[in-house]
């Protein structure tokens, strides 16, 4: 028994020799520190600037301004199209009541509102206003004008001339008319 004892010593002891072999063996092979000497730069040393990233609470976009683009300002334009009652060279008795109607076109890109106006601008007013509201009109619409004058009660030729001004009173267009003969 102590024989056994022994032989199980020495076993554990050659064991224990080749580990603590082992052990060396290993530690040999590994890398030892040795101390690296400080070698200052030569150059400057570079500037590095960091921006902090843009958080929900700071806006992260420049503000659009829109600057309205100026709208040009609209034109006036009247088109005479055709004389629908009345042709010029008509004869009407003396005192005769005339419904004188005008076929025109707002041929420009304004629209003829309430101050919008039809004014004589030469020739006997015959009974008539001498300033009318202009029918209004959109732009780029045929309108009916309508007079309503009584004949002079002189023979002779007459003609009572039209024009169309804007509310800054501005004349524009065609220039409408009525031509009669009183007989």
């Amino acid at each position: 028994m102590i024989g056994d004892m022994k032989s199980r010593f020495l076993s554990d002891l050659k064991s224990a020799a080749v580990l603590l072999a082992l052990l060396f063996t290993v530690g040999a092979c590994a890398p030892t520190s040795t101390a690296t000497v400080f070698v200052p730069p030569t150059e400057p040393a570079q500037i590095i600037v960091i921006t902090a990233t843009p958080t929900a609470s700071i806006p992260t976009s420049i503000p659009t301004i829109i600057v309205p683009t100026p709208t040009p300002p609209c034109t006036d334009v009247l088109t005479f199209v055709n004389d629908i009652t009345i042709p010029d060279g008509t004869i009407v008795t003396p005192g005769q009541s005339i419904d004188k109607q005008w076929l025109v076109a707002n041929s420009g890109t304004c629209n003829w509102s309430s101050g919008y106006r039809l004014k004589l601008i030469s020739g006997l007013d015959m009974g008539a206003a001498s300033e009318q509201a202009l029918y209004p009109a959109r732009a780029g619409t045929q309108a009916v004008l309508r007079i309503i004058f009584t004949a002079p009660s002189d023979v002779g030729s007459y003609r009572s001339a039209w024009q169309a001004f804007n509310p800054d009173g501005q004349p524009f267009g065609d220039t409408i008319y009525i031509q009669i003969i009183v007989q």
